[in-house]
């Protein structure tokens, strides 16, 4: 059984959604609106108005109940929608933010977004926010970072001890050395 909902509408509102419908300067919201009250004034069913107009029934449903709660008024206003989540308080990111800035806990080289997320107590998505709102980026450090590993000053020996004092036969390259340019 198709679904057929009676629009009545005044000569004058008729008028205006005909204007509308035909401004093509104007949103296509506002333009899906009229063509949805137009279509069901002439009094087809719901499923040959949301074709034509190319929406979907609940759609249809939801402009004809505006269009009758509100007039052509209700058509062209959005509903204000309450806002998301709030931001988080000057507090909490002046948390976060201390928490990237200072020493990391234990054998970590750096603040990790799940740490700093789980240590403040909020979700790792609001943590990535506040690290782009303020720039930073603590996985890319531009200082040095401390090696852990117990021979390290060995092998920095080593490879400082090759180029200070290269072996006897070495064919040692310098870039600025003009006699091994060619040309």
């Amino acid at each position: 059984m198709a679904q057929t909902v009676c629009v009545l509408l005044h000569p004058t509102d008729v008028e205006r959604l005909a204007a509308i419908a035909s401004d093509r300067s104007r949103p296509l919201k506002h333009i899906q609106r009229a063509r949805i009250i137009l279509f069901s004034a002439e009094r087809l069913s719901v499923q040959d108005v949301a074709r034509r107009a190319g929406v979907s029934r609940p759609a249809v449903w939801r402009w004809q109940r505006r269009y009758a709660e509100a007039g052509v008024e209700g058509l062209l206003r959005d509903k204000t929608r309450p806002p998301g989540t709030p931001p988080h308080s000057t507090e909490t990111v002046a948390e976060v933010l201390a928490l990237t800035c200072s020493e990391p806990p234990g054998e970590v080289t750096h603040w990790t977004g799940r740490a700093v997320a789980r240590a403040v107590g909020i979700s790792l998505r609001a943590v990535q926010r506040i690290w782009d709102a303020h720039r930073l980026q603590p996985h890319r450090l531009r200082t040095f970072k401390r090696s852990r590993d117990p021979a390290f000053a060995a092998k920095v020996e080593d490879v400082v001890g090759l180029y200070m004092d290269p072996p006897a036969h070495a064919v040692v390259l310098s870039i600025d050395d003009p006699s091994t340019s060619s040309g």
